[in-house]
């Protein structure tokens, strides 16, 4: 009797096959290139022309620009990146037939998602390099004081952000759908974290959940690494759990079509 034959799994170079051919298709969408590299600039220079730089007690003497203008613009890019911008081009993937194809290969879903992100992490660590260096020469930005609790912050921050957005891309049907939740979690995320204002405003249990929801934890830890602070422990359980969680629902809830 003949032993069925099993496709293998694609191994590291079909990853790297992919993650490039994802990396020539989006440098393609000239369009889809100014969220993340002219957007995080915009983004800067509107909150940084009005910044004062008179160092604040709260700030651990900071100006407003450094420990907080600077850590919720970071947030803000990567959220609207990782939640907004990258599902799009997934659900784009789905719309034209693209993943119904893959779905008659041996690739797993992790393997197409984890491609995009890649591709989308790239873009957005350069965007927001960019915008860093611009506050730097036009602002006067000084250097977190906790350097590596920065960098390590924004590498979980980003970690959470594009977990969710996975999710998103994971079940969204269409570009319309992955772009209408995307934008529903950024702005609600923005709306409980301190995006629009601090979070003394909301109602206390409300401004509680915001603490730990994505992007207030980025902004706070951020804030946090940039006076020198000692970081929230419970805020950076809650973006690794967030990244688990949604990168776990993200690959059981992958939809082909």
């Amino acid at each position: 009797m003949t032993e069925p034959i099993i496709a293998a799994r694609p191994g590291p170079a079909a990853w790297a096959r992919l993650t490039l051919t994802e990396a020539k298709l989006v440098a393609r969408d000239t369009a889809g290139l100014v969220v993340p590299f002219g957007l995080p600039m915009l983004i800067m220079v509107m909150n940084g022309l009005g910044a004062d730089r008179t160092p604040v007690p709260a700030f651990g003497g900071l100006p407003a620009l450094d420990a907080y203008i600077v850590p919720m613009t970071i947030a803000m890019v990567v959220a609207l990146i990782g939640i907004v911008n990258m599902p799009s081009f997934l659900a784009a993937y789905r719309t034209t037939g693209v993943l119904r194809r893959l779905s008659v290969t041996p690739a797993h879903p992790v393997l197409v998602l984890v491609a995009q992100a890649v591709v989308s992490l790239v873009q957005t660590v350069l965007g927001v390099a960019l915008a860093l260096a611009l506050a730097r020469l036009s602002f006067d930005l000084t250097v977190p004081r906790s350097l590596a609790g920065a960098i390590g912050v924004f590498l979980l921050t980003v970690a959470a952000m594009y977990a969710v957005g996975m999710l998103v891309a994971a079940i969204a049907p269409t570009v319309n759908a992955a772009v209408a939740i995307g934008l529903a979690l950024f702005f609600g995320f923005l709306a409980m974290g301190g995006g629009f204002g601090g979070r003394e405003h909301l109602p206390g249990w409300l401004a509680d959940a915001g603490a730990y929801l994505p992007f207030g934890a980025a902004l706070d830890l951020l804030g946090d690494c940039w006076a020198g602070l000692t970081p929230e422990p419970g805020q950076l359980l809650a973006l690794a759990v967030t990244t688990v969680l949604s990168g776990a629902a993200a690959a059981w809830l992958f939809r082909w079509d």
